[in-house]
């Protein structure tokens, strides 16, 4: 099946989209929790307003991304490409962002003061490091 399309209101919970390329696809209001998205191209996807607690997203390329609203709760965002990315009242409770790269991105200060605070690591693709990219002091 190609998801490579517009996604809203739907129930993927537990999919598993790893490696895939999905760029420009939207998942708005979707259940994405425990979903795969491991190593997967999503440049450019939307995520408005979805729930992605406990997400793969190790080593995904969000690049230009929008995540808006989306709970990252517990997510694994691990090497991650979050470049130009926009994640606006985006929630990262418990999220493991080592080595995820936030060049550029849009984040709320309350964001960046929070993931601030466990920033580490370097990215494997761009070579940032996480603190670096989120403009940590």
């Amino acid at each position: 099946m190609d998801y490579a399309h517009v996604i809203s209101n739907a129930d993927l919970h537990g999919q598993d989209f790893s490696g895939q390329e999905l760029q420009g696809s939207e998942f708005s209001n979707a259940n994405l929790e425990l979903t795969n998205f491991a190593h997967a191209d999503v440049r450019g996807t939307v995520f408005s307003a979805s729930v992605m607690t406990k997400t793969n997203l190790h080593g995904a390329d969000l690049t230009n991304s929008m995540a808006d609203q989306v709970k990252f709760t517990g997510a694994d965002l691990s090497d991650a490409v979050f470049a130009e990315a926009i994640l606006l009242r985006s929630t990262f409770e418990d999220a493991d962002i080592t080595g995820a790269d936030f060049s550029n991105a849009i984040l709320d200060r309350a964001q960046v003061k929070q993931l601030c605070q466990q920033a580490t690591g370097t990215n494997s693709k761009t070579g940032v490091s996480t603190r670096e990219s989120l403009g940590c002091r």
